[in-house]
């Protein structure tokens, strides 16, 4: 299992860096959007500050040839970027080119099995299902990632299922237990799903207990 923050800010990243459980980042017109400098300058910053992890920056054009344009660029800035592409059929014929001239691609916004099960026909790298957005609507989200799961390993599919719209415990529980490969979430909502109130608790007991003893220096 590989995590991934779902961000755009640098120092954000960089903070988690040190953790060593940080595999990657993925960003979107949205987060990028609230930086509030040159969106070019941001990616190129982040690529630089963790060469070693994969970032997913995500096309902003509409027409499927403007698409096919901006992802080459895209594709450029930097040896580690993948690019998103949403899960829309008017860009199936382009996500299929750039997959065969070697681009990485995460197909964004995929929110059911058969859209999942084409893009692994594609070949791309990543399909990024989107669990809270499913819950929004009253939908139990994380179920979608048992059953692309399970389509990925009944043909034999190289793409890698990316959990994404992850914004609670549970869905982080679930992408693991559902054997997602990556797990993509902010970083204040992956702060709290790793502080937990009996962890602390017991923390706190032993240091009441150890100071007992009356012992300065152990050992």
């Amino acid at each position: 299992m590989k995590i991934f923050l779902d961000t755009s800010n640098k120092n954000d990243i960089v903070k988690w860096l040190p953790t060593g459980i940080i595999d990657g980042v993925t960003t979107n017109p949205t987060t990028l959007s609230k930086e509030g400098s040159e969106p070019k300058k941001q990616i190129l910053e982040i690529c630089s500050a963790f060469p070693q992890g994969d970032i997913s920056v995500e096309v902003t054009e509409q027409e499927p040839d403007k698409v096919y344009a901006q992802a080459k660029e895209i594709a450029g800035l930097a040896k580690n970027i993948t690019v998103k592409i949403p899960c829309q059929l008017r860009y199936y014929a382009v996500i299929k080119k750039l997959v065969e001239e070697k681009i990485a691609i995460n197909v964004t916004l995929v929110f059911t099995l058969i859209q999942a099960t084409m893009m692994c026909k594609l070949g791309v790298r990543y399909i990024s299902p989107f669990i809270g957005r499913w819950d929004d609507i009253d939908v139990q989200g994380a179920d979608i990632l048992y059953e692309i799961r399970a389509m990925v390993d009944e043909y034999g599919y190289k793409t890698q299922i990316l959990a994404a719209s992850l914004r609670s415990a549970l869905h982080l529980h679930a992408a693991i237990a559902s054997g997602a490969d990556i797990a993509t979430i902010a970083p204040e909502v992956l702060e709290k799903t790793l502080n937990h109130l009996l962890t602390n608790q017991g923390v706190e007991k032993f240091l009441h207990d150890w100071a007992k003893t009356g012992v300065k220096q152990f050992p």
